[in-house]
């Protein structure tokens, strides 16, 4: 059975975890990071819609945020995150095409000149604020969770693996993979990374690989679990 090191965070990691075993493959949990809620402050008092490109930005949210916002369209980035909208409370949710650029491109379309609450963390890329904001959007954003990492000891990560070598890895965003590498970096964890190949969910992911060869990555047709997974099983 090939084992799979799961980094994404919880509750990720076990729902990953869980389909990775209804698929035949052996998870292994390691999750380098994890999110934790922050007070993102007040929320916009003209906004017309709301958008979301994170679950766990809804998963985070206050209640109070929440109720103050779920009488608005709320544009979530996929599949998964419009049904954390909907469980959070929105009344109108709207799914969009899994990307949050393709979802960018969207709204500029038909918000042009208009305010927008995001609901977003603090660490994220900023190219979906940039480009509503070209199409002269007011973006305004409620960081409701950050993303801070997790330190193992060597001894911790062994352990999990049992000892043996890792053959595949999930990566699931840049700071995760950036982890990833710096543990490849340590030296009595090197040997057990040497064959091993990794499946990013986007090539920006996987730059964050830094020199591991290109040979031993593998990139998601789309930025999409099931893309990811799919990918998986055609590599096994």
């Amino acid at each position: 059975m090939v084992g799979v090191l799961v980094t994404r965070p919880e509750p990720g990691a076990s729902r990953t975890a869980r389909r990775l075993q209804d698929k035949g493959f052996q998870p292994i949990l390691l999750p380098l990071t994890e999110t934790v809620p922050v007070d993102g402050g007040a929320v916009p008092a003209n906004a017309v819609a709301v958008a979301v490109t994170s679950a766990n930005a809804l998963r985070h949210a206050p209640k109070e945020l929440i109720a103050a916002l779920a009488a608005l369209p709320c544009h979530a980035v996929g599949k998964r995150t419009a049904a954390a909208a909907r469980e959070a409370g929105f009344l109108s949710v709207s799914e969009g095409p899994g990307d949050a650029e393709a979802l960018a491109g969207a709204l500029a379309g038909s918000l042009s000149g208009k305010t927008i609450a995001y609901l977003c963390g603090r660490v994220r890329f900023a190219t979906f604020e940039e480009r509503l904001e070209a199409a002269t959007m007011h973006v305004r954003a409620v960081e409701t969770y950050d993303t801070i990492a997790l330190d193992y000891s060597d001894a911790d990560i062994i352990g999990r693996l049992a000892g043996q070598p890792v053959e595949t890895v999930l990566l699931y965003s840049a700071k995760a993979a950036a982890a990833t590498r710096a543990l490849i970096g340590r030296p009595t964890l090197h040997d057990f990374f040497e064959n091993t190949r990794f499946f990013a969910l986007s090539g920006r992911i996987a730059a964050a690989l830094g020199d591991i060869s290109g040979e031993r990555i593998q990139i998601a047709k789309e930025p999409s679990e099931e893309a990811l997974l799919a990918l998986l099983q055609r590599r096994r």
